[in-house]
C-alpha cells in the first residue's frame, strides 16, 4: 500500500479544518438579506425514564378539542390551543427501554447490519438540518448534559445521528452552548485562516493517496473507505461554512453568560433560553436537546433513584414520578411562553414558526408502546388544540417525524420505518 494506515489516522486528527468549497456557495447564503417570511425551525426535546402512565396521559375516551389535560400535563393549560397530545405511537424496533435517545429520532433497527449487534440511521433533525442548515452559521445545534449516561438515554452523544448512523456530539453545559453561540473569537482572524489553509493541504494530499489505493482493497475495505470519504465530505461542508462565516461577527447575545455550575432545573431553563436565543438570532434553525433527568430529579430534592422511579409502584416512587412529570410540564410551558414572546419581522411569534416535538421512547417501566408525545407550534401546519388517539396502537413513531418534516417543507416520501404521514394531524 502506498499510504500507511497511521497516515490516514494522522490525517483524521487534523480534519478539523478543510478548504472552502466554492460550489457550496456559502458566502452567498451568508450575505443574503433576512427573509421577508420568517423561516421554519424545528426543535426536538427528549427525556429518559418515561412518565407516570396513570397520570400523564389524558383519558383515551376523550379526544378532539374538548378534552381535559391530565394532571401531569396540567401546567400546559395556558398553551392548550397550541399543543397536540398524541397517543398510539411506538418505535417498532425498540427493544431497550432505557436507550431513550439512541433510536428516538431514527426509528432504526439496531440489528439491521448483518453480523453487527448495533447499527443506526439518520435522525429526523439531521434530515431537516441538511436543508435548513445551508442558511445559518450552525447547521444544527445539539444540546445534551453531563449526566446523559445516568438519564436513561443509552448509546449516543446527543439525539442526533448522521447519514451513516454515527452519533453527533453535543454541547453538555449551558456555558458551552453560550460560548458556541456567542463567545468571543480570541484567535486572530489571520491565524484562523492560516490554520484552515495548512490543514487543507494535509487532507488534500492524504485524500488523493487514499483514492489511489481503492482498487487494491476488498469489498469490505472499500465500504469502510467509502464511509471514510463520506466523513471527510461532511467535515468539508461544516468547515467550508466555518471559513465563510469567519468575517461575519457573531450576534450580540440577548442574555447574560451563564454560570458554570448550573444543574437540574436551572440547567434546563437556561438551555431552553439558549435555544430560543439561537432561533432569535437565526444562528441555527434545528435544535435537539437530550435532557438531564438525573440532575433534574436531584435538583427537586427527590431522593428516589431515576431508574427506580421508572419502575414505580404506588407510594414514594410513584409520587416522585408524578412530581417530575409536573416539573417537566412547567418547564415546557415556560419555553412555550418564551417562544411566543419573541416577535418575528412580520408580527408573528417564534412559536408560530417553530415545530416543537417533546417526548420519550418509553411510557413507564419497560413499556415501549404509546410513546409520550406532545407537539407544539405552528411551524409544521399541525391543527393544534387536540388530543389524538391513533386507531392503530402500534403506529410507527417515524410516521410522526415524516409528517413534521413534510409539514416544514422537507420533500421526502418516507423516513425510518414510516408507513406514511399522519393525515389526522393536519386535517
Amino acid at each position: 500500500m502506498p499510504i500507511p494506515r497511521r497516515t490516514i489516522l494522522r490525517a483524521t486528527g487534523t480534519a478539523l479544518a478543510l478548504p472552502f468549497l466554492p460550489s457550496l456557495s456559502w458566502r452567498r447564503f451568508a450575505a443574503a438579506a433576512a427573509p421577508a417570511t420568517p423561516p421554519k425551525r424545528m426543535v426536538f426535546l427528549s427525556f429518559g425514564w418515561g412518565v407516570t402512565n396513570e397520570t400523564w396521559f389524558p383519558d383515551k375516551t376523550k379526544t378532539g378539542a374538548d378534552y381535559p389535560l391530565s394532571d401531569g400535563l396540567a401546567p400546559l393549560e395556558r398553551h392548550k390551543n397550541k399543543i397536540t397530545v398524541i397517543q398510539g405511537l411506538s418505535n417498532k424496533f425498540a427493544a431497550d427501554a432505557h436507550w431513550g435517545s439512541t433510536f428516538y429520532l431514527t426509528g432504526a433497527n439496531r440489528y439491521a447490519l448483518p453480523g453487527s449487534s448495533f447499527s443506526n440511521s439518520i435522525s429526523a433533525d439531521q434530515v431537516a438540518a441538511e436543508q435548513f442548515g445551508r442558511h445559518t452559521r450552525f447547521t444544527s445545534l445539539q444540546l445534551t448534559s453531563k449526566d446523559a449516561d445516568q438519564s436513561g438515554h443509552g448509546p449516543g452523544l446527543s439525539l442526533a445521528w448522521n447519514r451513516q448512523g454515527k452519533p453527533i456530539a453535543g454541547v453538555d453545559t449551558p456555558l458551552a452552548a453560550y460560548q458556541k453561540l456567542f463567545g468571543d473569537e480570541t484567535l486572530p482572524l489571520a491565524d484562523r485562516e492560516r490554520m484552515l489553509k495548512e490543514q487543507r493541504s494535509v487532507l488534500d494530499a492524504v485524500l488523493a493517496q487514499a483514492k489511489a489505493i481503492d482498487k487494491t482493497l476488498s469489498k469490505r475495505d472499500k465500504d469502510k473507505l467509502d464511509e471514510y470519504f463520506q466523513s471527510i465530505r461532511e467535515i468539508e461542508t461544516r468547515l467550508a461554512k466555518e471559513e465563510s462565516w469567519m468575517t461575519t461577527p457573531k450576534p450580540k447575545p440577548p442574555l447574560d453568560a451563564p454560570g458554570e455550575s448550573l444543574v437540574g432545573e436551572e440547567e434546563v431553563r437556561l438551555m431552553y433560553d439558549l435555544l430560543v436565543a439561537a432561533f432569535q438570532t437565526d444562528s441555527t434553525r434545528v435544535v435537539t436537546y437530550r435532557q438531564p433527568m438525573a440532575n433534574l430529579i436531584k435538583s427537586m430534592g427527590i431522593t428516589v433513584a431515576p431508574h427506580d422511579m421508572s419502575h414505580y409502584t404506588p407510594g414514594e416512587r410513584m409520587a416522585a414520578s408524578q412530581r417530575r412529570d409536573k416539573k417537566q410540564s412547567e418547564l415546557l410551558a415556560s419555553l412555550l411562553d418564551r417562544l411566543e414572546a419573541v416577535k418575528e419581522a412580520d408580527g408573528s411569534s417564534l412559536l408560530d414558526n417553530v415545530c416543537l416535538a417533546y417526548g420519550s421512547n418509553i411510557r413507564s417501566i419497560h413499556y415501549l408502546d404509546n410513546c409520550p408525545t406532545v407537539i407544539a407550534g405552528g411551524g409544521a401546519g399541525i391543527s393544534h388544540g387536540r388530543h389524538v388517539v391513533l386507531e392503530a396502537k402500534q403506529t410507527p413513531l417515524a410516521n410522526l417525524w415524516l409528517t413534521l418534516l413534510q409539514g416544514v417543507g422537507i420533500e421526502i416520501d418516507t423516513f425510518g420505518d414510516s408507513t406514511g404521514p399522519l393525515g389526522t394531524l393536519t386535517a
